[in-house]
């Protein structure tokens, strides 16, 4: 199972998203890129994502462009900008899903109040990736 996970900057959700698929099922490959991928991994998702033992720390924001020509069993798009700005995949891509999620990297207030955001937004990723993941006819 090939799966490519989507995202503008491929800082927070995509990478949370990979994640989370990567640690259902080792066998699978995933990656995540973005359309306008930023200089790294957000702080506060790799923060979030560890308080749950899932390690992102060594992910890197990647240009979409580079997969365009690789073929997908599915492609998965996790914000709106990347849904609209999801560029022509040349390649052979069998499923393309959105499954949308609030940016956590434009929330404000406290430190504590922007965790509170992360961790709400890591949880929604979880359920429906686990949601995604059990319903996958392999």
């Amino acid at each position: 199972m090939k799966i490519l996970i989507l995202c503008t900057g491929n800082s927070c959700r995509s990478q949370m998203a990979e994640g989370f698929l990567k640690s259902f099922d080792s066998g699978m490959q995933v990656h995540s890129a973005g359309t306008h991928p930023s200089g790294q991994v957000h702080p506060k998702a790799i923060q979030v994502m560890q308080e749950i033992g899932i390690d992102i720390s060594g992910g890197k924001p990647e240009n979409v462009d580079q997969y365009l020509q690789e073929e997908w069993d599915y492609v998965i798009t996790v914000c709106d900008n990347a849904k609209e700005a999801c560029p022509l995949f040349l390649g052979k891509v069998k499923h393309q899903l959105h499954i949308g999620f609030e940016d956590p990297a434009e929330a404000t207030g406290t430190d504590a109040n922007v965790l509170a955001v992360f961790r709400r937004v890591r949880d929604e990723i979880r359920n429906d990736f686990q949601s995604f993941y059990h319903n996958l006819q392999f």
